[in-house]
Parts: structure tokens; C-alpha cells; sequence
């Protein structure tokens, strides 16, 4: 037996089982290759689900997280942090103008934007009857109680229950049934810019500017989950500024800090006001070396144009796939996304695809079931995406 297959054992023997991993140990990174622990090199499309967006073993973020370390990596939130001050200097002077709660996932990001809505009606406005969610058929908001709650999409709930009440869910992209549902009861509509997990589903052009308009109209809050869209993901900091509208309360994690984990939700200068010392908090939420290692993202960002990039690697992504689509039709039925979030659609499951790609080392993901998903580090270069178009071609062709 090999030492990885060892590992595999023991992993098996003592890790709970819900995650269905592949049988694979990752030993080491470069940019968007990783081998595992029997020297097989992988070409990753994942960037370790859309959150490595500097590729892995960056030496930048690896000496800016060894530093800090170093120096400091723990105090609690009982004090000011400088890293963290410092970080949200820099996401201040982006496209949300407002202040920032951090902590350590997109989930928990998620439940700080649900509990800061409900504290708002409830204590600021004076609304204590806005109870309602209104969230959308398909969504991915986290694996937490409230998360999970407005997630929808039945195979994540299943099994939980009961969950919160009072949320209601919407088809995605409907402005008709929007109108139909925003109350004098809905304390606030979530909703990602792009259904990544769902499958990389685009609203309509002005559907979250209608949003805005509605939730803005009747009183209710608009939050936007950019956890898997926002740092860049889709060519700019956040995926709504392609739209001409801002949201109440914005959530972010994934990319933000590169690797080390890091969530953050930003409100506006009206709503953040809900929440005073003692009702809410985390431990390790915005910890000097979470918050070194987003602070150094930031900077990349500008210093390396990743924006700039994403929008032009991107484009390449999406033509490849698009010529890809056409030639291997009837098995495929189009193409979805926006800059480094782009998806593939079969015909049928993608599992299989995505397995058969890996066999072929190349790292992919599925996302809705049929789509296969490309996320992956946004320093990726054209020779890295036309290598893995070209191997998904090989593995598509073969049926």
C-alpha cells in the first residue's frame, strides 16, 4: 500500500464522512499546478472552489502570512487590530462605501447579514413584523442553520428541519414574481449577483436593478452575497458594479484572504447602526494573519491588474468554451458565466465528466448538476485554459 493510500485509510477511519472526496492526497502547489503525494501533477480549474485566486504557493502571500505570524496571529476582537484596520481601509475604497464585520466563512458572513437585517427592523425602524426572507429558487448561502434557510435548494436542506421560518423562495430572475413577493412583512431579499453553486445562473439585464428598486420602494433590505463572485471573481471587486444599483449589505469570503480563511459582511452606514457591542461577534474573525493575508490580496489586485486580467482571460475562457459547446453538441447545450466564473452545460450529469477529467489531470467542479465549472486562480494564463479546454475536449469526445 502507498503512503497515499495509507493516508486514504486512515482518513476514511477517522474523518466524518460528509464530504465525497476523491482519492487523492495534494501534497504541493505552484501558481495553477498541484501534485499530489504520489508525484501526479494536476492542472486545478478550482482554485480550491473559486478561493486560491493568487494560485497556490504564491511566494508574495506566503512571505506576507509568514511575517505575520511572526510577529502576531491571535489577539481576539477584545482590542483593535492593525492588519485588520488596515484591510478595511482598502475594501472601504472599493464599490461599497459602508462598514465591515469580519469573520472566517462566507456561511457565517451569510448569518452576520441575516441577523443585522432582523436586528434593523426590529430595533432601528421599529418594524418588528418585517420578519420574512425572501430568497431564490437555486441559491447558495452557506451549510449553517440560517444559511441554510434561505438556500434554495432542497438536497442541502434535507434532513434539517425545521429550519427558520418565514422565508420564502422565488424563481431567480422573475421580476413579476419579485413584485408579487416584497411585503410590508419582508425584512430582506438575499441574493448572489450569479447563482454560482446552482449551476452559474445570469439574471436577466435589470433584474437587480429592479431589485433595488423594489426591496428600496416597500421598506425591505437587499443583500447581496458575493462570497463566490466578489474579489475579482467576474472582472470586477464585486459582481452587482456591473449593474447600476448597490446593495443594503454585501457578504464576502472565498478569495478575499487567499487561501486563509477570512468571511466579511459590509452594511451600509444606515443599517450597520443595528448592531452595538454585544450583539454579535466571533473569536477569530479578522485575526491579524487572516487579515495580513487579505490585506496582501488587496494589493495584488491592484498591483498585479487582476481585474484587468480576469476580464481578458476570461473572455478567452468563454470563447474557448463556447467553440467547445458547438463542437460536441448534442452532449452539450452552451455555456454560462462572466469572467473566471464560467460553466460548461451537458446534457446530462456532469459527475462523470468532472471524473473523467481528473483521471486526465485536470481539476474541474460541478455546479447545478449539468454544468461543469471553471473557477479558477485569476492569474491563470491562456496556455493554462486552452490545455484544459483542450483535455475536457479529449474526455467529451470520448463519451
Amino acid at each position: 500500500m502507498s503512503s497515499s493510500e495509507q493516508l486514504i485509510a486512515s482518513g476514511q477511519k477517522l474523518l466524518i464522512n460528509n464530504y465525497g472526496r476523491a482519492p487523492i492526497v495534494m501534497s504541493r502547489g505552484a501558481g495553477c499546478l498541484l501534485w499530489d503525494s504520489d508525484g501526479n501533477r494536476y492542472l486545478d480549474m478550482t482554485a480550491g472552489i473559486a478561493v486560491c485566486i493568487l494560485g497556490h504557493g504564491h511566494p508574495g502571500l506566503a512571505a506576507a502570512i509568514a511575517a505575520q505570524a511572526g510577529r502576531l496571529h491571535h489577539t481576539s476582537n477584545l482590542y483593535y487590530i492593525e492588519a485588520q484596520i488596515l484591510l478595511a481601509e482598502a475594501l472601504a475604497k472599493r464599490a461599497f462605501a459602508g462598514k465591515i464585520f469580519f469573520c472566517n466563512s462566507g456561511a457565517e458572513a451569510n448569518e452576520a447579514a441575516l441577523k443585522l437585517a432582523r436586528r434593523y427592523q426590529a430595533v432601528v425602524r421599529g418594524k418588528p413584523n418585517r420578519v420574512e426572507f425572501i430568497s431564490f429558487e437555486s441559491s447558495f448561502h452557506g451549510r449553517t442553520m440560517g444559511a441554510l434557510s434561505v438556500t434554495g435548494q432542497a438536497k442541502y436542506r434535507q434532513g434539517f428541519g425545521p429550519l427558520l421560518p418565514e422565508v420564502r423562495f422565488i424563481p431567480f430572475g422573475d421580476a413579476e414574481a419579485a413584485r408579487g413577493a416584497i411585503s410590508e412583512r419582508t425584512c430582506a431579499v438575499i441574493a448572489e449577483p450569479i447563482q454560482a453553486e446552482g449551476g452559474i445562473n445570469l439574471p436577466p439585464p435589470g433584474y437587480l436593478q429592479e431589485l433595488r428598486r423594489l426591496c428600496s420602494e416597500r421598506g425591505a433590505l437587499l443583500i447581496l452575497d458575493e462570497v463566490q463572485t466578489g474579489v475579482g471573481r467576474t472582472g470586477t471587486f464585486y459582481a452587482f458594479e456591473k449593474e447600476a444599483m448597490v446593495p443594503d449589505i454585501v457578504t464576502l469570503a472565498k478569495g478575499l484572504a487567499g487561501g486563509v480563511p477570512m468571511g466579511a459582511m459590509l452594511a451600509s452606514l444606515e443599517v450597520e447602526r443595528a448592531f452595538e457591542p454585544g450583539t454579535h461577534a466571533s473569536t477569530f474573525g479578522g485575526n491579524p494573519l487572516a487579515s495580513a493575508a487579505a490585506l496582501y490580496i488587496q494589493q495584488a489586485i491592484d498591483e498585479m491588474d487582476l481585474l484587468g486580467h480576469c476580464q481578458e482571460i476570461g473572455a478567452h475562457l468563454g470563447s474557448a468554451l463556447a467553440r467547445l459547446a458547438e463542437r460536441r453538441r448534442p452532449k452539450t447545450r452552451g455555456t454560462r458565466g462572466r469572467g473566471l466564473l464560467q460553466g460548461l452545460v451537458l446534457d446530462g450529469d456532469a459527475t462523470p465528466v468532472v471524473k473523467k477529467a481528473r483521471d486526465r489531470g485536470l481539476l474541474l467542479s460541478v455546479a447545478g448538476g449539468q454544468v461543469v465549472r471553471f473557477a479558477p486562480p485569476l492569474v491563470v494564463s491562456r496556455d493554462a485554459i486552452d490545455e484544459a479546454v483542450a483535455i475536457l475536449d479529449t474526455v467529451l469526445a470520448e463519451g
